[in-house]
């Protein structure tokens, strides 16, 4: 992977992260969710290199091979680490901080099945929103894919692994047992991605 793809793959962390911030700066859930979208609207409309976007492909001739993807995972974190520095310097930082901790307790306090399960799940919610994108001929069903799909996996509790991501950087939790937990995320978030696309080409 060149420089400007890891670039993408920064800024991909980044908007997430942004989305993550929205999301934690409201109480309503529903609007916490859909203005979530922010994040991956911003990283399809500019080409950025997302994780649990990208994975999902890599079944694909031609698509990301696993050191693109490592490439991609270490990326996005850098992303959300921008940020979650930025935003632990500003006048909202204590109350975000607050809010991504009590997440991640949650998260900690987990099996690793149900997170591994969950990661899978908000896959699916992923691949719909990203191959809705790229696919759907209609241009209003291209962004409703995006919002439906991020709306779905916020809503449903699912794990996403970037935005866990930013969530662990804000609550500056760096211990062993939330590194495992973040990784097995990611190890569903890639199974969901795989299998939904897969299952999807064999049946068209």
């Amino acid at each position: 992977m060149n420089t400007k793809s890891f670039v993408k793959s920064i800024m991909a962390g980044f908007t997430i992260g942004l989305g993550g911030l929205i999301y934690l700066s409201l109480e309503n859930k529903v609007i916490g969710s859909a203005l979530f979208s922010v994040g991956l609207f911003v990283v399809l409309t500019f080409g950025f290199n997302l994780f649990t976007g990208k994975v999902c492909y890599t079944i694909d001739k031609g698509g990301p091979t696993a050191l693109d993807m490592i490439s991609i995972w270490v990326g996005n974190f850098i992303g959300t680490l921008i940020l979650a520095l930025m935003i632990r310097g500003t006048r909202v930082g204590a109350a975000v901080s607050e809010k991504a901790t009590a997440l991640c307790e949650v998260k900690n306090g987990d099996s690793y099945l149900s997170l591994f399960l969950l990661g899978i799940l908000c896959n699916i919610f992923i691949f719909i929103a990203v191959d809705e994108f790229k696919n759907n001929s209609h241009e209003l069903g291209k962004y409703l894919g995006i919002f439906l799909g991020v709306m779905g996996f916020i809503l449903a509790g699912t794990e996403h692994c970037v935005a866990d991501m930013f969530y662990y950087n804000m609550a500056f939790n760096y211990s062993v047992n939330a590194i495992i937990k973040l990784l097995v995320i990611t190890a569903g978030n890639t199974v969901g991605g795989i299998c939904i696309n897969y299952v999807c080409k064999k049946i068209k």
